[in-house]
């Protein structure tokens, strides 16, 4: 089976290439190979690739400056995707892609599940739940929470960089969802392909937190293991305080019940995870 993986350049196709199955006939392309608001360099790259299966961890995740550049957004999010499922159209093949928590209002009183309804409250989110509108019914979708990588461009290696180099760090605490190691997300994924699972699946570590709760972990786990050489005053924030430029849910807790069925595991708790990600950052120096 031919597999392309989009994004290669980014945190969560850099750990599909790292947990790739070695029987797969695997080729990886990132933001230097091709640009994804160029359509007709894109569908020229597909045909060379000629993939069976492409999974598609290439998006814009500029989270703010979405608000600004909506149309942007959308060409990589939504007009990209529809171009790589005509793609699959065209040879029989299978997308799977990959999607977020944002494309929920968070108004919800439990953790959401594959088949609720999105209504976004974000331009970033609009442009993922387009993307999401072109999916045919035999491709396959994961949506995931917070996520983040060793190495990565991330919420949690921001709020360590800031430890290193701050005397307070502040973090919004009413904002829950779930922290989701890309490590853990990419073994899922290679799983439901090979099961050749189609429809919509959600994936995220383990248990729920604010920013703030990642924010203490994070400083306890840093300290043990030699990343920072204090704990800084920590302070929570409200999500007015910190006038973000866009809105994001304030639950956005995933429902994982179907993969973690459909696989037959438990996924790791999110503090677990964070710890093996700290490690990894220790190797990376």
């Amino acid at each position: 089976m031919r597999v392309l993986i989009t994004g290669a350049s980014g945190q969560l196709g850099g750990a599909l290439l790292r947990t790739s199955p070695s029987h797969m006939d695997l080729n990886a392309i990132g933001a230097d190979d091709v640009d994804f608001t160029d359509l007709g360099m894109l569908r020229a790259r597909l045909v060379v690739e000629a993939p069976d299966l492409i999974i598609n961890a290439a998006a814009y995740t500029d989270f703010g400056a979405a608000e600004r550049e909506e149309d942007l957004a959308r060409e990589v999010n939504a007009d990209a995707v529809a171009v790589l499922v005509e793609a699959m159209e065209d040879t029989g093949g299978k997308l799977v892609h990959i999607s977020c928590d944002c494309v929920f209002d968070g108004a919800a009183a439990r953790a959401y599940l594959p088949d609720n309804a999105a209504n976004p409250l974000s331009a970033y989110g609009r442009s993922k739940a387009e993307g999401e509108a072109h999916l045919r019914q035999q491709d396959l979708l994961v949506r995931t929470s917070w996520l983040y990588e060793a190495g990565g461009n991330n919420f949690v290696r921001a709020m360590l960089e800031q430890m290193l180099e701050c005397r307070e760090v502040v973090a919004i605490s009413d904002q829950i969802s779930s922290p989701t190691w890309a490590t853990g997300l990419a073994r899922t994924i290679w799983a439901l392909a090979a099961r050749k699972a189609s429809g919509y699946f959600h994936h995220s570590d383990a248990g729920v937190a604010s920013h703030y709760d990642v924010a203490l972990a994070l400083a306890e786990e840093a300290l043990a293991l030699g990343l920072i050489e204090r704990i800084p005053a920590i302070r929570p924030i409200t999500t007015a305080e910190a006038q973000e430029p866009a809105r994001r849910p304030a639950f956005s807790a995933l429902d994982c019940t179907t993969t973690r069925a459909f696989l037959g595991n438990e996924a790791a708790h999110w503090r677990a995870n964070l710890l093996l990600m700290l490690q990894a950052e220790k190797k990376l120096g």
